[in-house]
Order: C-alpha cells, then sequence, then structure tokens
C-alpha cells in the first residue's frame, strides 16, 4: 500500500518527496527536536533523508508509515506524524506519533495530524489497540496522547533504548468524535 494523501483543515498529510529533504532536516536538527528523540550527534542530512525513506518503504511493506505534515496556507513542511511499527521485537505494536518543529508547537497542529493518524489506524488499519511511546519527561506529548483518548498504560525500557524507559500509551477503542 502507497502512502496515502490526507487532508485536514490546516494540514496536507502526505508521502514524503525528494524536495523535503533540506526542509526535514531542518526541523530534525532543531535542538528541541534533537533533544526529545535523542538523535546522535551524527543525525546529518542524509540521515533525514534516510529516515524518510524509511517511512515511505513502511507505508510500501506495512501500509503503516509518517506522513509529511505540510501547512496548507504556507505550503512549508511543518513535520511528520502517523502511523509506525518498526521491527523491534518488543515494540507495543502501531504507534502513533508526531515531531513537528518547534515554531509550530503550541498550534494544535500535532493533535489535528494525530488525530487522523488515529482514525486511520482503527478505521483504515483496523487495529483494535493503538500505542503511543513517549518519554516521560516530555509532558507536550503527554499531553498530545491525553487530546488523542490514550492513557498511561506503563513503562518499560525498549530494546533499541536501552538509555531509558518510555512511558507506554494506550487506546484501546476508537469513540470516533473529537476528544480536543
Amino acid at each position: 500500500m502507497s502512502c496515502p494523501t490526507l487532508e485536514t483543515e490546516r494540514l496536507l498529510l502526505r508521502p514524503f518527496a525528494e524536495s523535503d529533504t533540506d526542509a526535514f532536516f531542518a526541523i530534525m536538527d532543531t535542538p528541541e527536536v534533537r533533544d526529545w528523540l535523542c538523535l546522535p550527534d551524527s543525525f546529518n542530512r542524509a540521515a533525514a533523508w534516510s529516515s524518510m525513506a524509511f517511512f515511505l518503504g513502511q507505508w510500501e511493506l506495512r501500509g503503516t508509515g509518517n506522513w509529511a505534515l505540510e501547512e496548507k496556507a504556507t505550503g512549508r513542511l511543518i513535520g511528520r506524524a502517523g502511523t509506525h511499527r518498526p521491527e523491534y521485537e518488543d515494540w507495543p505494536g502501531v504507534e502513533i506519533g508526531w515531531t513537528l518543529h518547534p515554531e509550530v508547537w503550541g498550534q494544535g497542529f500535532a493533535t489535528e495530524a494525530g488525530l487522523v493518524a488515529r482514525d486511520y489506524g482503527f478505521d483504515v488499519l483496523g487495529e483494535k489497540e493503538l500505542f503511543s511511546c513517549i518519554l516521560p519527561s516530555n509532558h507536550r506529548s503527554q499531553a498530545v496522547a491525553q487530546r488523542l483518548g490514550f492513557t498511561f498504560l506503563e513503562e518499560r525500557v525498549l530494546s533499541h533504548f536501552p538509555q531509558e524507559p518510555h512511558g507506554i500509551w494506550s487506546c484501546r477503542s476508537h469513540v470516533g468524535s473529537d476528544p480536543a
């Protein structure tokens, strides 16, 4: 399944394109995003390109992946969000996740994109339970998860990131209404 293009009032959720590389790296290279995603110093423009290719490949192989988030009013790439199911044996399941440029934090874009991803996970993928893996100190993302209907399930160390435990958040039922 190829990455679908979806729209909200303010966002175009679309496949990543080669032309997104510089803008996507600029988002991932902000100190705030580097800190929250625990990106190594070696994460560079080529790694950003590889991340975009990874999400496109995940769409093709699994029907899950992240969309490029384009702000409709400006045409600017402001982040990524979507469904995520990497190949880690201890990953809880299909994750709903988001990463946005700090310039747009607090404007509701993460919740807007997260709602689309959550609904896609339930309605299109047919998942019965969705997850979000959030560092315990990332209160902003925890608040977004709560607005999306997620509740804290447990804290656990994941094999791909043994340095610090993650909070595992769960959403077991889709109510079909906007909780925001």
